[in-house]
């Protein structure tokens, strides 16, 4: 008795139809692993919400309040850590000619400890945090909108690790307003009434 072959086309097209589920296995193991290397690979980082608008007259001092967010899972040091290793969080700003930068304000760090760290308090920013700055324009300035530039270095880390410091550019705008104009006075008046 003899068992008839399977005819040759027959056998490729079954080892086509192998190789083609193979091949859609491989493309799926890769998706999920892409995707779980995606997942995993969260860098930290620091964004700016839209600072509002600071509208002040020449020769007067403003102030506005810069917001910052911190991705979550992780912290920055403080402006003003606890050891001298670690790197301050700091903003840098660049003003047009005739706006003054006066003083950053910065806010009290969270006293933290950390594995890495077990029986060291670091002085940390987590979350979001704020920074005041004093912007006065001079008296001599022309009433108009000015871009302030800058950046914010900073050094963030997670409950294992620090990572490499980094910059995130700042901006904000100051409008100044026209200084009002002086009072005018009355003429000096005579004691006597005129008839």
């Amino acid at each position: 008795m003899t068992v008839p072959l399977p005819c040759r086309s027959t056998m490729l097209s079954h080892a086509m139809w192998q190789l083609r589920k193979l091949g859609s296995l491989i493309v799926l193991a890769a998706v999920a692993a892409s995707g779980q290397i995606i997942g995993a690979a969260k860098a930290p980082s620091v964004s700016m919400a839209p600072a509002p608008l600071l509208s002040i007259r020449p020769g007067k001092p403003g102030s506005v309040e810069l917001r910052f967010r911190i991705t979550p899972g992780f912290h920055i040091n403080s402006n003003a850590p606890k050891s001298e290793f670690l790197l301050p969080t700091s903003l840098k700003l660049d003003a047009p000619t005739d706006i003054v930068i006066g003083r950053i304000s910065y806010p009290k760090g969270q006293e933290m400890t950390f594995p890495f760290a077990p029986d060291e308090k670091l002085s940390v920013y987590s979350g979001t945090f704020g920074v005041s700055v004093l912007v006065r324009p001079l008296h001599t300035v022309l009433p108009t909108k000015y871009m302030i530039h800058g950046q914010l270095r900073y050094q963030a880390c997670d409950k294992a690790a620090c990572y490499p410091p980094k910059t995130l550019p700042v901006k904000f705008e100051v409008r100044v307003t026209k200084a009002p104009r002086p009072a005018r006075r009355n003429p000096a008046q005579s004691p006597h009434v005129h008839r």
